[in-house]
């Protein structure tokens, strides 16, 4: 294979890699809206089923690590190209991780599925929402090396923790006025927790976008490192 032929295989496998992460990306965010969806209609057979696609999930996962793996074994990538690879399998951990967090949201609509009828809270819808939201513009942010998008992301990450908190306050208060509701409210509290954490796994990737396109790791402080970098 001539040096040419070579290089135009290694980008058709990067190509190929993204495609991958797209498609892990998607099967993610799915599991993320079933998972809501069985909550929202106490479907614990919908549930069941986001815990079976689940194993999708972690099969993709090897396959992208497989697919890393081989382009760094033989092609040996430098600079951007290496970044590319190794935020590629760090982004693929992480959308395993949304889709073990969408498995722990449908094994809690199985116990709120047997409790009594408990009171419906918007801070979970719109959690939901901005979590799956966050997740598809931070890959869309991947794909299209898009630095200040990823910022962007990252920046939203800031309402789902305050949306967290605050359920939390208004679960502890319906708890302590009636016992009835302990069960409940605490596995309402555990989908709250999940989707804070989706929301987190989203800004790890918008992270490594920035990384990614500029060199600049913004980890532990986002926003700051942003408002430096736009200044200089």
């Amino acid at each position: 294979m001539t040096p040419a032929a070579g290089m135009r295989h290694f980008h058709e496998e990067l190509a190929r890699l993204k495609t991958q992460l797209l498609e892990m990306s998607g099967l993610a965010e799915e599991l993320v809206d079933q998972a809501m969806r069985a909550l929202r209609g106490r479907d614990a057979e919908m549930a069941r089923e986001v815990v079976r696609r689940d194993n999708d999930l972690d099969a993709m996962e090897i396959v992208v690590d497989d697919m890393c793996i081989h382009l760094l074994a033989l092609q040996q990538p430098m600079a951007r190209d290496l970044r590319l690879i190794t935020m590629a399998m760090k982004i693929s951990n992480d959308l395993e991780r949304v889709g073990d967090h969408a498995v722990n949201i449908a094994e809690a609509v199985s116990h709120l599925a047997e409790a009594p009828v408990y009171l419906e809270f918007p801070e979970i819808e719109e959690m939901g929402r901005l979590a799956t939201e966050m997740l598809s513009d931070a890959l869309d942010t991947f794909v299209r090396a898009d630095a200040d998008a990823a910022r962007e992301v990252c920046r939203r990450d800031d309402r789902v923790d305050s949306l967290h908190e605050s359920l939390f306050r208004i679960l502890l208060t319906h708890m302590m006025e009636d016992p009835r509701r302990i069960g409940a409210s605490m596995s309402l509290f555990l989908v709250s927790r999940n989707l804070e954490r989706i929301a987190d796994l989203a800004t790890n990737i918008a992270e490594d976008v920035v990384f990614l396109v500029e060199g600049r790791n913004i980890k532990h402080g986002a926003r700051d490192l942003a408002e430096e970098a736009r200044a200089s």
